[in-house]
């Protein structure tokens, strides 16, 4: 049987929030002049999936954020995450349903290791997508838990964590989307395994410049080796992919261009290029035999920065998301610009609340770990 990530229980009771706890967000979701009663939202899930046809894409085009959820992506994982979901039944029932799923106790990898094991492609990715869904379960059960899920409007993952964003609301079921990233991780590194290449951070530099520091390194090598942006994080930070000549070359180069530092990234190779194109057919594959709903609220795509509503369409664009770059601070500012009040990294690191306050010194964000 299928697991509903929120639905089981929000609906059937409500709890008030101290005054002296932190604020949530408005109840209510916005679409255009329409409000949702996010109670029978989540409910309409609960009791079976929702109808596809005829759905509009441009369903949630004029969302208006005031409460979000954000799931990090590969690179936050750390021993010792998922400690805290053992003592929460709900969350330590993912990991239970992982392993069967998995073929291994991944709980077991995630607090104790080795590092070695878990900074692997194949781990990390389901390691983070389940740990990042048990802490939607370890916020449950604290004072005023059950309020601001509730109250979520707009939710959005980097890279791997757009699927962890899909499960939570209510796109596909926990285990199918532990599938996905299962076969998505296992086909990243073997279209890794099959060239040689590599990712780069460049600290200090606007994404204009990085593009010039690519255009200048491209110059010196081949095409197999070409480079380009892969990951728009935030201003000063963008990470670059490519062939490892031409990583080597950026590294050389960014100096002259007046770069801060770079950063080689551990993974396992040129994420969101065209190295990856090894991995569409397999995810496309994947995608087809399985069931995807129109989403309860609003998930930014990583590839355009916008919210979809119909099912074929989030399909295709998570195949493409693979391949393509990571526009994930045009996401970041269009959800600032058009309201968001607060906000919540649920998973393990502080990646993405350091991007955020990068971008808004004031943005009320707070994490929520496992």
């Amino acid at each position: 049987m299928s697991t509903s990530i929120l639905p089981s229980s929000i609906a059937l009771h409500r709890i008030s929030l101290n005054p002296s706890n932190k604020k949530t967000c408005s109840s209510s979701l916005k679409l255009g002049s329409r409000s949702l009663d996010k109670s029978r939202v989540f409910m309409s899930v609960s009791v079976g999936p929702r109808a596809a046809a005829g759905v509009d894409d441009a369903l949630f085009a004029e969302y208006k954020p005031s409460c979000a959820f954000l799931f990090p992506g590969q690179g936050a994982q750390a021993v010792g995450m998922g400690k805290e979901a053992l003592n929460v039944p709900a969350a330590a029932d993912l990991y239970r349903k992982a392993n069967e799923i998995l073929g291994f106790d991944l709980l077991d990898v995630c607090t104790n290791g080795p590092k070695e094991k878990l900074d692997s492609t194949v781990i990390s990715q389901p390691a983070i997508y389940v740990t990042s869904l048990a802490a939607v379960e370890v916020l449950r059960t604290r004072e005023g838990g059950p309020q601001i899920i509730d109250s979520v409007d707009v939710t959005c993952g980097l890279s791997l964590g757009e699927y962890t964003a899909l499960a939570f609301a209510g796109a596909f079921s926990f285990e199918d989307g532990l599938k996905l990233v299962k076969l998505r991780g296992e086909a990243m590194q073997e279209a890794s395994d099959a060239a040689r290449s590599a990712m780069v951070s460049i600290i200090g530099l606007d994404s204009e410049k990085v593009q010039l520091l690519c255009d200048a390194a491209n110059e010196e090598v081949g095409e197999g080796d070409r480079v380009q942006i892969a990951n728009f994080l935030c201003p000063g930070n963008y990470a670059v992919s490519g062939g490892l000549k031409g990583i080597e070359a950026v590294e050389a180069k960014a100096k002259s261009f007046k770069a801060r530092m770079t950063v080689r990234l551990a993974v396992a190779g040129a994420f969101h290029t065209r190295f990856m194109n090894p991995a569409v057919s397999r995810l496309e594959a994947a995608l087809t035999t399985t069931e995807i709903r129109t989403p309860r609220v609003p998930v930014i795509s990583n590839v355009d920065a916008q919210p979809h509503g119909d099912p074929d369409t989030i399909k295709n664009i998570l195949a493409r998301q693979v391949t393509s770059p990571v526009q994930w601070e045009t996401t970041v500012k269009t959800l600032l610009t058009r309201g968001l009040k607060k906000s919540y990294e649920l998973g393990p690191g502080k990646v993405i609340a350091g991007i955020v306050k990068r971008m808004d010194k004031a943005a009320d964000i707070e994490n929520i770990g496992a």
